[in-house]
């Protein structure tokens, strides 16, 4: 059985809960609430220095790294694909996911945000100033991005759920949580809606999982 240290809201932790889902294995959530600090504590600092979430236990270790994680599920379990076969696909769809998960969200995770507003003492209009700048400049790079390579606005990559879509569908949810405008992105809403109406999608949303209020 995996067992995924997770909190529901967390970006990094909904990409692997979507990849699992897809690939129809078995897990157990261990909760972190990282409102509540938890991931500081040394309890999980010793399993993982870097505080973060999430961290996958796995037979022989725990593997940290949400992509890292997702690549090792897909050796695991190769059966759906999230990657394509071919080299050139494969460099594209990692790159679609990495505009997401390299340049997206480390500037809206939640100690940068925490940082913003504790350590250098930014109003909560100077933090939504700033999460809605780098969101709309780093979806405006991406939706371009999708337009050049075809994107039909179901998914982000040809007709499956890729590693891309991991990336996007958690990035889009918080970009509605605070109120990101996103009319200027119409391929990236379309595959948010289409994504987050499919069954795996739906089971690996935040307010499915049992630490959600």
């Amino acid at each position: 059985m995996l067992h995924l240290y997770s909190y529901y809201r967390s970006s990094a932790v909904y990409r692997v809960r979507i990849a699992l889902a897809l690939k129809g294995l078995s897990w157990e959530a261990i909760p972190v609430n990282l409102l509540k600090q938890e991931q500081r504590e040394a309890a999980y600092l010793g399993k993982n220095p870097q505080g973060l979430l999430p961290a996958l236990q796995v037979d022989d270790g725990l593997l940290t790294q949400s992509l890292a994680i997702i690549e090792y599920l897909e050796e695991l379990q190769p059966e759906p694909a999230l990657l394509p076969s071919d080299p050139l696909a494969k460099a594209q769809v990692r790159a679609l996911a990495y505009q997401v998960a390299m340049d997206i969200h480390p500037l809206n995770n939640l100690r940068i945000l925490n940082y913003l507003t504790s350590e250098l003492g930014h109003s909560q209009a100077e933090k939504t100033q700033w999460l809605h700048h780098w969101m709309g400049l780093g979806f405006g790079a991406l939706e371009d991005s999708l337009r050049q390579q075809g994107c039909d606005g179901r998914y982000c990559f040809a007709d499956a759920p890729t590693l891309a879509d991991l990336c996007l569908v958690p990035q889009v949810y918080n970009a509605y949580r605070f109120n990101c405008p996103m009319s200027s992105y119409p391929l990236i809403v379309s595959i948010w809606q289409h994504c987050t109406g499919l069954a795996q999608f739906i089971d690996a949303a935040p307010e499915a999982q049992t630490d959600s209020p």
